[in-house]
């Protein structure tokens, strides 16, 4: 055997030695031994719905008016409803509300509410109840609300606030696969 494969074997044998030694240490020193895994939801915690919607269609809302202009829910309910969203009839909201909105949510919306928050520019205040049931959304429209953004400007938003994360208490629900 002449020097130069004698050679070329020990420098692939180092290598492969290294190579065995630095994927023992990574596996000593993990420290993720408490994580969560797969579909395992920690006791008392409720599933939530993070999958954004494909289409606005997919998310039913219902606008509530905060403050004292008359008409208002029924004019951002028009809004939504020409953005082609699934609109409940407005209604009146017992508090008045100062911000730009609120959105009331539970577990089965909160991948649609990621959506919503982009038309608020993420300038809408979130009230999560982990109790509430079924996916529809309140919109409670304050006194700091002048209109829906444009949709470049609700694409740029989503871009900005992100993909949907769990609410404290909550973790994310299976995700069912399209056929």
């Amino acid at each position: 055997m002449s020097f130069a494969r004698v050679r070329a074997l020990v420098v692939i044998g180092a290598l492969g030695l290294a190579a065995i030694v630095f994927v023992i240490v990574a596996l000593v020193r993990d420290t993720q031994g408490g994580a969560v895994a797969g579909d395992k939801c920690p006791p008392g915690s409720v599933m939530a719905n993070l999958a954004l919607p494909n289409d606005p269609s997919e998310v039913t809302i219902k606008v509530l008016n905060g403050t004292s202009t008359a008409g208002l829910a029924e004019n951002v309910t028009n809004d939504f409803k020409n953005r082609r969203f699934q609109v409940l009839k407005p209604d009146e909201d017992k508090k008045r509300v100062t911000d730009v909105a609120v959105i009331r949510y539970g577990p089965d919306a909160v991948g649609a509410v990621q959506l919503l928050r982009a038309y608020f520019l993420d300038q809408a205040e979130l009230e999560y109840n982990a109790k509430r049931k079924g996916a529809v959304i309140d919109i409670v429209v304050g006194s700091g609300f002048r209109q829906l953004a444009t949709s470049t400007e609700v694409n740029q938003s989503l871009i900005e606030v992100g993909q949907p994360e769990a609410p404290p208490g909550a973790c994310p629900a299976p995700v069912k696969k399209n056929k």
